[in-house]
């Protein structure tokens, strides 16, 4: 783990939690596995506020507890994960994938359950209903069972999972994981950190038979009111639905893979055309259930079979298809390779290779937007050649001598390309001894992924200052939009709408339309590095679990 990790870390705990759970969460990053009394001593806040939280940061999948390392009786110990945390800033991600795959249904569930970090079906089912509801025209309401068959869906497709029961624990405690921290003077069992996975759970993918009969319920009050009744609503309904103890959590594994398959195929549409990533996309869906999530390539596909497959709507004829198929055999980016010859052919799709092409490709857009075109040049034959002398680098370039030694030295100086030295005698004298440049991928990618984070880190950084500076307007603005809405709920006259309209003057109206335009590129930036991290991401892990 490192600084800038923990900085990004830091900030997306504030903003999403508070300072005091951020002055935990960070506390436990830096200093690892520790027991409730040590995170009090070096925090020094209140034994109230650490509970607190912990709770919150359990709750959300954050932090993890077991018993102590000293053995059965040592008091219980906490450790936060940074890449749990990391996964916040992809949320507005995941919400909109949720939104296209399955619709307003399926995105307000996931938010449902990203905003609470896990809850109960039934619960998820009316909370969602109700604010369907709520935006739907006067007379209309949502059925329970829409928003059951949307969640059942979600739990299908492995895009929500159980989560796991905690070992040792009976089945209140493991109902309400958030409560346990509670009383972490008691020794707890040992418990497995890693995700849930079918593996380890068998019920992990499996809905409960859950009996809700009802519709959404129209809300009048404010939402933070609202918020606040649904809670305690939660706590005190004696009403039972069939589930209680089941809770449910978003499996952001799922979601990675899907945002992987989508990167590759958009990455194909993009060389080739439209039809390429079509069969691409055919043959990932038929081999998302066989494939291992760490699989360097799917399993093999013939050629039969990927033609039997293939939407209708795209008329491809076989002779087309194997045409295809051997232009994407043949393409240097690896997209697909070939398996076998039975059935027409044996095809997989290299998923480690592309994912290193796509890293590579990440990496030289990046050296031309810095260093220009010239230097990508240079960057891009070591990484084809592997190792040249500077004398090569300037032939193969085509650069002058002068030119080529100052933006080799540039990169160097960077790290993005490395000298190494092979002597041809032990004495590593200059004049006897090779200098070669190259280019290691796998360290770039790993170095361009921390400069991605503290991208990160900055523009939430800059956000939250341009947001405290135009504080004051920005509560202004808040009051004036509720009063409007009141008043025209309550059927005012255009004349009252206009003199509250006018209570902001034209300076503040322009400030604030600045400001707007401001954060929506701060935002949008965000969404654009979380991008290029994801993709980083993926290749290091994949090289790793490849290795």
């Amino acid at each position: 783990m490192t600084a800038q990790e923990v900085r990004l870390c830091g900030l997306l705990l504030q903003e999403h939690f508070g300072e005091v759970v951020e002055k935990v969460g960070t506390h436990l990053l830096k200093s690892g596995a520790q027991n409730l009394r040590t995170i009090i001593h070096e925090t020094g806040l209140s034994v109230d506020l650490v509970k607190k939280s912990l709770c919150v940061l359990v709750q959300h999948g954050a932090t993890t507890f077991s018993s102590g390392r000293k053995g059965p009786g040592s008091p219980t110990e906490y450790h936060t994960s940074c890449d749990r945390i990391l996964r916040i800033l992809r949320y507005p991600r995941y919400i909109y994938t949720a939104k296209t795959l399955y619709g307003d249904t399926g995105e307000l569930i996931i938010e449902e359950l990203l905003q609470r970090g896990h809850t109960t079906m039934s619960s998820t089912v009316k909370t969602v209903a109700d604010r369907l509801t709520q935006n739907m025209a006067e007379g209309r309401t949502m059925d329970y069972t829409e928003v059951s068959l949307t969640f059942s869906k979600l739990v299908e497709t492995h895009f929500l999972q159980r989560c796991p029961p905690l070992p040792g624990v009976g089945n209140k405690d493991s109902s309400a994981p958030s409560e346990t921290p509670a009383t972490p003077g008691t020794p707890a069992a040992p418990v497995n950190t890693a995700p849930p996975t079918p593996e380890s759970f068998p019920e992990c993918y499996k809905v409960p038979s859950v009996t809700l009969i009802g519709r959404g319920k129209r809300q009048l009050a404010s939402e933070d009111g609202e918020e606040q009744r649904s809670a305690k609503r939660a706590k005190m309904d004696p009403e039972t639905h069939g589930d209680e103890g089941i809770y449910w959590q978003v499996n952001f594994e799922r979601f990675h893979l899907h945002f992987r398959d989508q990167t590759i195929i958009s990455a194909v549409a993009n060389k080739l055309d439209q039809t390429s990533s079509e069969i691409v996309r055919t043959m990932l869906r038929m081999s998302e259930v066989t494939t291992s999530p760490m699989a360097t390539c799917t399993k093999p596909l013939s050629a039969n079979e990927i033609f039997r497959s293939l939407p209708p709507s795209y008329n491809i004829l076989r002779p087309i298809l194997d045409q295809y198929l051997t232009l994407l055999v043949d393409d240097p980016m690896e997209f697909v390779g070939k398996a076998g010859e039975s059935g027409g052919g044996m095809f997989v799709v290299n998923l480690h290779r592309a994912l290193a092409n796509l890293a590579r490709a990440t990496l030289e857009s990046v050296v031309q937007e810095r260093f220009g075109s010239r230097s990508a040049r240079i960057f891009r034959l070591l990484l084809r050649k592997r190792h040249l002398e500077q004398k090569q680098v300037e032939d193969f370039a085509m650069i002058p001598a002068k030119e080529a030694k100052d933006m080799l030295y540039t990169l160097l100086s960077q790290n993005l390309v490395q000298l190494q030295e092979i002597p041809k005698t032990p004495d590593y004298a200059p004049s006897r001894t090779f200098y070669l440049y190259t280019v290691n991928q796998l360290p770039t990618a790993r170095m361009l992924l921390q400069n991605c984070y503290k991208t990160v880190a900055n523009l939430i950084e800059r956000r939250l200052f341009e947001t405290k500076e135009s504080k004051r307007l920005l509560e202004k603005s808040q009051r004036i939009e509720a009063i409007l809405a009141s008043l025209q709920a309550s059927g005012a006259e255009p004349e009252q709408l206009t003199e509250v309209e006018e209570m902001i003057t034209a300076p503040e109206k322009q400030q604030l339309d600045t400001l707007r335009l401001h954060i929506n590129k701060l935002d949008s930036a965000e969404n654009q590095v979380d991008e290029t991290i994801f993709l980083l991401e993926s290749y290091i892990n994949s090289t790793n679990a490849s290795s």
